[in-house]
């Protein structure tokens, strides 16, 4: 079982016939999808997504793939195929386009409409080729084959790439709910085909593979959510993927059989639901779904509204809820679904949601208290089958943290894959299946793009740094005027403090350590700024330090006259 090191340095050139695979996100995280295939100098993408930050990330909107390997290569770049329209797998797609917005997209129905409606929004009009299961098209050196799969958006597809170098199978994120609720199941017979063929290489979904058995079955959520529906006796809110089709579809044949009316709340939920209901994946009954805006004209228990915000974002509807910044105001006896699992690293920002609408006086169901959420990843004793079933020459984890890629990694050795023959990648780790052979060969630059506001790639690890240390810390600003040609102090030093937690006042006690440094320096002949500002944050950094056990960011200011 091989792994990536961190002396990998540059790949050396690809080997002639050989297929080279570089996955730039998704690898070691849940999000950013996003994996390279060359061969004989031409480029094929299979999904550019994003992911979403953290705690430790503030003010970033969005986390792109590093597209720094593919800038002087768009011109090789054949298409970009995507596996469906969640938005950890199409969400970057506008921003790589931004490059050059002539890449071909080549996905399925529902999938091509999520990712145009939200390059419309880009300004961008995409050259799009729409595929089914069971389609085959050649994109340049790259023979695709498109299967079904099953997973918690409808049209899912996995892609089987063949080239000289072989056949290698790309699973996208998959499950094999055997009852699922558009009685589309994962085409295990393509599958055993392809195996029959020799899949020389294959890129499997790992997010469950530490989950033991079987995911439970779509359907099984129904039964669950009728409950809720009929032991609710005012509003209720229910919060999701704005992409889940198959949640929300649930909760429209559930607010039907209750006699309620349904709206939904949020750009992006208004979007995309619109979307699946013109594209007939969302059966909506005549009269059911009406606009926010005539809600007040309704009684409280004939209400149901469906919003974003299941993961905590700040700035989604559930979140402004909970924290009253909303026009929807929480009152005592509205009922509340979260119908959707954590993302890992969401967790404190869910439950700080969950904590707010309680204390309103809602009634908060999720996936801790009832089952109203199965994933749409295929668990353990599903992965075993499929491996069973695919037989695979060489395994290549993708789509998980790193347990994750371990789990199913040690999952496909049991099934008889070699472990020299697993290979277990992180972003940016170049992989290349020479002569039937998967080895790692290099590493390129994969590291994270951050989206704040308008800023694309703008923001760095210092600047959040900084972020970081304001938020946690405070800042001291000090300010001194000083004589150009002796160094002396003409005026200040002012101090002030915002965030620290120090009283300006009590910056009293070091002003005269502040003048002494200076006035030393002054006499040492040193009058640079930057030397008189690093002096300045050195004195009131100890300080700070040694009377508060305090870091913040200190600012300091040198005026010359």
């Amino acid at each position: 079982m091989s792994h990536p090191h961190p002396e990998l340095g540059a790949p050396p050139k690809l080997a002639p016939g050989g297929l080279r695979v570089t996955p730039l996100g998704g690898l070691g995280e849940i999000g950013r999808n996003m994996t390279v295939f060359e061969y004989d100098g031409r480029l094929l993408i299979v999904d550019c997504g994003v992911l979403f930050p953290e705690e430790e990330q503030p003010g970033v909107d969005l986390i792109l793939p590093d597209f720094t390997t593919l800038r002087d290569r768009l011109d090789d770049i054949e298409a970009i195929v995507l596996t469906h329209g969640h938005e950890d797998h199409i969400g970057g797609v506008p921003y790589l386009l931004r490059l050059k917005p002539d890449i071909p997209l080549i996905g399925s129905k529902l999938t091509l409409g999520l990712i145009e409606a939200k390059l419309q929004e880009h300004r961008i009009r995409p050259y799009t080729l729409e595929v089914a299961e069971g389609d085959r098209e050649q994109l340049g050196a790259f023979d695709c084959e498109f299967i079904a799969v099953n997973h918690s958006i409808p049209d899912a597809l996995a892609v089987a790439i063949r080239t000289p170098a072989g056949l290698v199978v790309h699973t996208g994120d998959f499950k094999m709910d055997q009852l699922p609720l558009d009685s589309r199941l994962t085409d295990l017979n393509a599958f055993a085909r392809l195996s029959e063929e020799g899949i020389d290489l294959l890129l499997s979904d790992s997010t469950n593979a530490e989950v033991p058995g079987f995911t439970p079955h779509e359907r099984d959520i129904s039964n669950v959510m009728r409950s809720v529906f009929a032991g609710a006796r005012r509003r209720i809110i229910v919060a999701s993927f704005a992409s889940h089709v198959h949640r929300i579809q649930q909760v429209l044949d559930a607010a039907y059989e209750y006699g309620r009316k349904v709206a939904f709340v949020g750009r992006s939920m208004v979007r995309n639901m619109g979307i699946a209901r013109d594209l007939g994946y969302l059966r909506v009954p005549p009269g059911l779904v009406v606009d926010v805006k005539t809600l007040d004209d309704l009684p409280e228990h004939e209400v149901v509204l469906v919003c974003t915000g299941s993961q905590g974002e700040p700035m989604a509807a559930l979140s402004r809820m909970a924290n009253r910044d909303h026009q929807i105001r929480i009152v005592q006896g509205d009922t509340v679904i979260l119908a959707s699992s954590l993302i890992p690293g969401n967790e404190n920002a869910v439950y700080r949601v969950i904590n707010g609408l309680t204390r309103w006086g809602a009634n908060v169901v999720h996936k801790g208290n009832a089952k109203v959420h199965v994933s749409g990843h295929a668990s353990a004793g599903e992965l075993l089958y499929f491996y069973n079933i695919c037989k695979p020459r060489n395994l290549m984890p993708v789509h998980g943290e790193w347990r994750h890629l371990r789990a199913n990694a040690e999952l496909g050795a049991l099934t008889g894959v070699p472990m020299d023959r697993i290979v277990i990648a992180e972003d940016g780790v170049v992989v290349d299946l020479v002569d039937g052979r998967a080895k790692i060969t290099g590493k390129v630059q994969a590291g994270y793009v951050y989206v704040d506001g308008l800023s694309v790639g703008d923001v760095t690890e210092v600047h959040l740094k900084d972020r970081r240390i304001l938020g946690e810390e405070g800042i001291v600003s000090v300010f001194v005027v000083v004589d150009s040609t002796t160094g002396k102090i003409v005026g200040g030093p002012h101090i002030q403090a915002r965030g620290s937690g120090i009283d300006d006042g009590a910056f009293d006690d070091v002003i005269p350590k502040i003048q002494d440094a200076l006035n030393r320096s002054a006499q040492d002949g040193v009058v640079e700024p930057h030397q008189l500002q690093q002096l300045i944050r050195r004195s009131i950094g100890k300080w700070v330090s040694d009377n508060y056990r305090r870091r913040p960011m200190i600012l300091p200011v040198v005026v010359e006259v």
